[in-house]
């Protein structure tokens, strides 16, 4: 009996393709973890963002620092940045940014909350390769 679990693919085929979000904006709670763990993932280093995002204070400038995460985040997978800019969407609602930052790289096969070093560990221990994280401008 196969067992059809969309949390650990086996594939590259079955993560959702570049140039489109996977999941709309919801609203949370504790803005600086999701935002700490999308941080984590997109720069591939440690959870400090968060921190700096809860010091910067998440209700004014905070919301800046945040914004240029969604922007990393969109240039990893081709993503639109329709229907409102990364600086709009982080103003006029930050929380749901967050949120949707954080469900896109779930939806793609990536789990914030185990950080970049334990997604690798988890990649390489069910044999998936690591998902097609490749920047607009490279090439092959």
């Amino acid at each position: 009996m196969s067992q059809n679990n969309t949390n650990n693919p086996k594939s590259t085929d079955s993560y959702p393709p570049h140039g489109q979000w996977t999941t709309g904006f919801m609203v949370c709670c504790l803005p600086c973890i999701p935002m700490g763990q999308v941080a984590e993932i997109v720069d591939k280093a440690c959870f400090a963002a968060g921190l700096i995002f809860c010091i910067l204070n998440p209700k004014c400038c905070g919301k800046l620092y945040a914004y240029s995460y969604r922007s990393k985040l969109r240039a990893l997978f081709s993503l639109p940045e329709a229907p409102h800019s990364d600086f709009l969407a982080h103003c006029c609602c930050c929380l749901c940014a967050h949120t949707q930052e954080y469900r896109e790289l779930k939806n793609r096969g990536i789990d914030p909350s185990l950080g970049w070093k334990g997604n690798v560990e988890k990649w390489k221990s069910e044999g998936v390769a690591m998902p097609p994280i490749v920047a607009p401008s490279m090439t092959r």
